[in-house]
Protein backbone atom coordinates (compact mmCIF):
# COMPACT_ATOMS: atom_id res chain seq x y z
CA UNK A 1 0.00 0.00 0.00
CA UNK A 2 1.21 3.32 -0.83
CA UNK A 3 -0.68 6.66 0.32
CA UNK A 4 1.70 9.16 -1.68
CA UNK A 5 -0.81 11.40 -3.68
CA UNK A 6 -1.44 10.55 -7.72
CA UNK A 7 -0.09 13.93 -9.79
CA UNK A 8 -2.70 14.45 -12.97
CA UNK A 9 -1.22 17.80 -15.22
CA UNK A 10 -3.23 19.90 -18.12
CA UNK A 11 -2.84 22.64 -19.48
CA UNK A 12 -6.15 24.03 -18.05
CA UNK A 13 -9.21 22.95 -16.75
CA UNK A 14 -9.77 19.93 -19.09
CA UNK A 15 -8.27 17.40 -17.19
CA UNK A 16 -10.52 18.19 -14.28
CA UNK A 17 -12.77 15.69 -16.59
CA UNK A 18 -10.15 12.83 -15.82
CA UNK A 19 -9.74 13.94 -12.02
CA UNK A 20 -13.50 13.31 -11.48
CA UNK A 21 -13.53 10.28 -13.43
CA UNK A 22 -10.89 9.29 -11.16
CA UNK A 23 -12.59 10.45 -7.99
CA UNK A 24 -15.68 8.31 -9.08
CA UNK A 25 -13.80 5.29 -9.59
CA UNK A 26 -10.89 5.20 -7.98
CA UNK A 27 -12.05 7.45 -4.11
CA UNK A 28 -9.49 6.22 -2.22
CA UNK A 29 -6.32 8.15 -3.65
CA UNK A 30 -5.19 11.42 -2.94
CA UNK A 31 -4.94 13.48 -5.94
CA UNK A 32 -2.84 16.43 -6.86
CA UNK A 33 -4.11 18.16 -9.89
CA UNK A 34 -1.81 20.99 -11.76
CA UNK A 35 -3.47 23.40 -14.50
CA UNK A 36 -0.82 24.81 -16.63
CA UNK A 37 -3.48 27.98 -17.15
CA UNK A 38 -0.34 30.68 -17.72
CA UNK A 39 0.53 28.23 -21.07
CA UNK A 40 -2.62 27.14 -21.89
CA UNK A 41 -3.47 26.35 -24.99
CA UNK A 42 -1.32 23.50 -25.76
CA UNK A 43 -3.02 22.65 -28.86
CA UNK A 44 -1.68 25.80 -31.25
CA UNK A 45 1.68 25.21 -29.86
CA UNK A 46 4.70 23.50 -31.24
CA UNK A 47 5.21 19.92 -30.73
CA UNK A 48 8.70 21.36 -28.97
CA UNK A 49 7.12 23.64 -27.14
CA UNK A 50 4.59 21.32 -25.88
CA UNK A 51 7.52 18.70 -25.19
CA UNK A 52 8.99 21.47 -22.74
CA UNK A 53 5.59 22.63 -21.03
CA UNK A 54 4.70 18.64 -20.28
CA UNK A 55 8.27 17.85 -18.89
CA UNK A 56 7.86 21.30 -17.06
CA UNK A 57 4.28 20.02 -15.19
CA UNK A 58 5.57 16.36 -15.20
CA UNK A 59 8.31 17.71 -12.73
CA UNK A 60 6.53 20.04 -10.57
CA UNK A 61 4.56 16.82 -9.62
CA UNK A 62 7.31 14.56 -9.19
CA UNK A 63 8.52 17.59 -6.74
CA UNK A 64 5.60 17.28 -5.13
CA UNK A 65 6.23 13.88 -4.07
CA UNK A 66 3.13 11.71 -6.18
CA UNK A 67 3.47 8.16 -6.84
CA UNK A 68 2.26 8.08 -10.39
CA UNK A 69 1.79 10.79 -13.02
CA UNK A 70 -1.79 11.09 -15.23
CA UNK A 71 -1.32 13.70 -18.62
CA UNK A 72 -4.88 14.28 -18.59
CA UNK A 73 -3.94 16.00 -21.76
CA UNK A 74 -4.38 14.38 -24.64
CA UNK A 75 -1.86 16.95 -26.71
CA UNK A 76 0.41 16.37 -24.09
CA UNK A 77 0.12 12.88 -24.79
CA UNK A 78 0.80 12.73 -28.23
CA UNK A 79 3.60 15.20 -28.27
CA UNK A 80 5.35 14.29 -25.20
CA UNK A 81 4.31 11.03 -23.16
CA UNK A 82 8.09 9.20 -24.57
CA UNK A 83 9.94 12.22 -23.13
CA UNK A 84 8.15 12.18 -19.72
CA UNK A 85 8.55 8.24 -19.09
CA UNK A 86 12.13 8.72 -20.45
CA UNK A 87 12.70 10.88 -17.47
CA UNK A 88 10.81 10.22 -14.58
CA UNK A 89 11.32 6.98 -12.72
CA UNK A 90 7.60 6.24 -11.73
CA UNK A 91 4.54 5.17 -13.31
CA UNK A 92 3.40 7.65 -16.16
CA UNK A 93 -0.45 7.23 -17.47
CA UNK A 94 -1.17 8.39 -21.13
CA UNK A 95 -4.53 9.30 -23.02
CA UNK A 96 -5.26 8.58 -26.46
CA UNK A 97 -8.70 9.19 -28.28
CA UNK A 98 -10.73 6.63 -28.15
CA UNK A 99 -11.40 5.82 -31.94
CA UNK A 100 -10.80 2.30 -31.25
CA UNK A 101 -13.83 1.99 -29.45
CA UNK A 102 -16.03 4.33 -31.57
CA UNK A 103 -14.60 2.52 -34.47
CA UNK A 104 -15.83 -1.19 -32.48
CA UNK A 105 -18.78 0.39 -31.76
CA UNK A 106 -19.66 1.37 -35.41
CA UNK A 107 -22.54 0.14 -37.97
CA UNK A 108 -19.65 1.33 -40.67
CA UNK A 109 -20.59 4.80 -41.07
CA UNK A 110 -18.46 7.94 -40.48
CA UNK A 111 -16.58 8.35 -37.18
CA UNK A 112 -15.76 12.10 -36.11
CA UNK A 113 -12.56 12.55 -34.16
CA UNK A 114 -12.65 15.91 -32.68
CA UNK A 115 -9.58 17.37 -31.20
CA UNK A 116 -7.15 20.31 -31.22
CA UNK A 117 -5.09 20.96 -33.80
CA UNK A 118 -1.81 19.57 -32.22
CA UNK A 119 -3.54 16.45 -31.62
CA UNK A 120 -4.79 15.49 -35.18
CA UNK A 121 -1.27 16.46 -36.47
CA UNK A 122 0.90 14.84 -34.43
CA UNK A 123 2.59 11.04 -34.91
CA UNK A 124 1.60 9.59 -32.20
CA UNK A 125 -2.23 10.29 -33.14
CA UNK A 126 -1.41 8.90 -36.63
CA UNK A 127 -0.15 6.07 -35.97
CA UNK A 128 -3.15 5.10 -33.73
CA UNK A 129 -5.17 5.69 -36.78
CA UNK A 130 -3.38 3.40 -39.07
CA UNK A 131 -3.78 1.12 -36.80
CA UNK A 132 -7.03 1.13 -36.02
CA UNK A 133 -9.17 2.80 -38.93
CA UNK A 134 -8.08 0.52 -41.67
CA UNK A 135 -11.50 1.23 -43.53
CA UNK A 136 -10.92 4.74 -43.37
CA UNK A 137 -13.61 5.78 -41.26
CA UNK A 138 -12.84 8.17 -39.27
CA UNK A 139 -12.83 12.08 -39.80
CA UNK A 140 -10.31 14.32 -38.44
CA UNK A 141 -12.01 17.70 -36.96
CA UNK A 142 -9.25 20.16 -35.93
CA UNK A 143 -10.49 22.59 -33.31
CA UNK A 144 -8.85 25.94 -32.68
CA UNK A 145 -10.86 27.82 -30.39
CA UNK A 146 -13.01 25.29 -28.46
CA UNK A 147 -10.57 25.14 -25.27
CA UNK A 148 -10.33 29.06 -24.98
CA UNK A 149 -13.96 29.30 -24.75
CA UNK A 150 -14.11 26.41 -22.49
CA UNK A 151 -11.87 27.99 -20.20
CA UNK A 152 -13.28 31.09 -20.07
CA UNK A 153 -16.37 29.80 -19.17
CA UNK A 154 -18.15 30.84 -22.14
CA UNK A 155 -20.56 27.03 -22.77
CA UNK A 156 -23.32 28.45 -24.08
CA UNK A 157 -24.25 30.60 -27.46
CA UNK A 158 -20.63 30.98 -28.27
CA UNK A 159 -19.58 27.18 -28.19
CA UNK A 160 -22.51 26.42 -30.24
CA UNK A 161 -21.56 29.20 -32.91
CA UNK A 162 -18.34 27.56 -33.16
CA UNK A 163 -19.48 23.99 -33.56
CA UNK A 164 -21.51 25.17 -36.40
CA UNK A 165 -18.29 26.83 -38.25
CA UNK A 166 -15.99 23.71 -37.57
CA UNK A 167 -18.44 20.66 -37.97
CA UNK A 168 -21.21 22.55 -41.12
CA UNK A 169 -19.65 20.87 -43.52
CA UNK A 170 -21.00 17.20 -42.03
CA UNK A 171 -24.10 17.86 -41.92
CA UNK A 172 -26.72 15.66 -43.45
CA UNK A 173 -24.05 12.68 -42.61
CA UNK A 174 -24.78 9.41 -41.51
CA UNK A 175 -22.47 9.50 -37.86
CA UNK A 176 -22.40 6.82 -35.77
CA UNK A 177 -19.87 8.24 -33.37
CA UNK A 178 -18.30 11.59 -31.97
CA UNK A 179 -14.84 10.85 -30.24
CA UNK A 180 -14.27 14.02 -28.01
CA UNK A 181 -10.53 13.69 -28.32
CA UNK A 182 -9.95 16.63 -25.83
CA UNK A 183 -10.24 16.39 -22.15
CA UNK A 184 -11.95 19.84 -22.32
CA UNK A 185 -14.74 18.73 -24.96
CA UNK A 186 -16.70 16.48 -22.16
CA UNK A 187 -17.54 19.97 -20.68
CA UNK A 188 -19.67 20.58 -23.62
CA UNK A 189 -20.93 17.24 -23.80
CA UNK A 190 -24.44 18.59 -24.27
CA UNK A 191 -23.58 20.93 -26.69
CA UNK A 192 -22.34 18.58 -29.17
CA UNK A 193 -24.78 16.12 -28.86
CA UNK A 194 -27.54 19.07 -29.81
CA UNK A 195 -25.87 19.73 -32.67
CA UNK A 196 -25.15 15.63 -33.38
CA UNK A 197 -29.18 15.51 -33.35
CA UNK A 198 -30.08 18.57 -35.54
CA UNK A 199 -27.57 18.13 -37.84
CA UNK A 200 -26.58 14.13 -38.22
CA UNK A 201 -28.53 11.29 -39.46
CA UNK A 202 -28.29 8.13 -37.33
CA UNK A 203 -27.99 8.38 -33.38
CA UNK A 204 -23.84 8.95 -32.89
CA UNK A 205 -22.89 8.21 -29.86
CA UNK A 206 -20.39 10.19 -28.06
CA UNK A 207 -16.60 8.27 -26.79
CA UNK A 208 -14.03 10.00 -24.37
CA UNK A 209 -11.12 8.62 -23.11
CA UNK A 210 -12.02 9.36 -19.19
CA UNK A 211 -12.60 6.29 -18.02
CA UNK A 212 -10.42 4.11 -20.12
CA UNK A 213 -7.49 5.95 -18.51
CA UNK A 214 -8.71 5.88 -14.92
CA UNK A 215 -9.64 2.06 -15.52
CA UNK A 216 -5.42 1.28 -16.71
CA UNK A 217 -4.48 3.58 -13.64
CA UNK A 218 -5.99 1.58 -11.19
CA UNK A 219 -4.01 -1.66 -13.40
CA UNK A 220 -0.78 -0.11 -12.96
CA UNK A 221 -1.08 1.28 -9.23
CA UNK A 222 -2.66 -2.40 -8.32
CA UNK A 223 0.64 -4.03 -10.13
CA UNK A 224 3.20 -2.09 -8.31
CA UNK A 225 1.42 -2.27 -5.10
CA UNK A 226 0.65 1.32 -4.68
CA UNK A 227 -3.08 2.10 -4.00
CA UNK A 228 -3.71 3.59 -0.74
CA UNK A 229 -5.04 2.01 1.59
CA UNK A 230 -7.36 4.65 2.54
CA UNK A 231 -11.21 5.01 2.48
CA UNK A 232 -11.62 7.99 0.86
CA UNK A 233 -9.05 10.29 -0.46
CA UNK A 234 -8.41 14.83 -0.82
CA UNK A 235 -7.83 16.41 -3.65
CA UNK A 236 -5.37 19.64 -4.07
CA UNK A 237 -6.02 21.77 -6.71
CA UNK A 238 -3.19 23.68 -8.36
CA UNK A 239 -2.23 26.11 -11.29
CA UNK A 240 0.47 27.92 -12.81
CA UNK A 241 -2.43 31.06 -13.63
CA UNK A 242 -3.87 33.43 -11.34
CA UNK A 243 -4.89 31.26 -8.14
CA UNK A 244 -7.10 33.91 -7.18
CA UNK A 245 -9.45 33.29 -10.37
CA UNK A 246 -8.37 29.55 -11.42
CA UNK A 247 -8.99 27.72 -8.55
CA UNK A 248 -12.73 28.80 -7.24
CA UNK A 249 -13.74 27.98 -11.49
CA UNK A 250 -11.50 24.39 -11.26
CA UNK A 251 -13.93 23.82 -7.88
CA UNK A 252 -17.31 24.81 -10.03
CA UNK A 253 -16.40 22.85 -12.65
CA UNK A 254 -15.62 19.64 -10.49
CA UNK A 255 -18.55 19.93 -8.53
CA UNK A 256 -20.94 20.23 -11.68
CA UNK A 257 -19.19 17.97 -13.67
CA UNK A 258 -20.83 14.31 -13.99
CA UNK A 259 -18.44 12.07 -15.81
CA UNK A 260 -19.67 8.93 -18.20
CA UNK A 261 -18.55 5.89 -16.60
Amino acid sequence: MDNRPVGMFDSGMGGLSVLKTAIALLPSEDYIYFGDDANAPYGTKTPEQIIDLALGCSRFLADEGVKAIVVACNTATSAAINDIRSRFKLPVISMEPAVKPALENSKGNRILMMATPATCALSRYQKLLNRVDVNHKVENVPCPGLVELIEAGRTGKDVDERLLELLCKYDGMQIDGIVLGCTHYPFIRSNIERYAREHFLGEPRLFDGNAGTVRQLIRVLKAGGLLSEKEKGSVRLLTSGNRASIIPAFERMLAQYEPVL
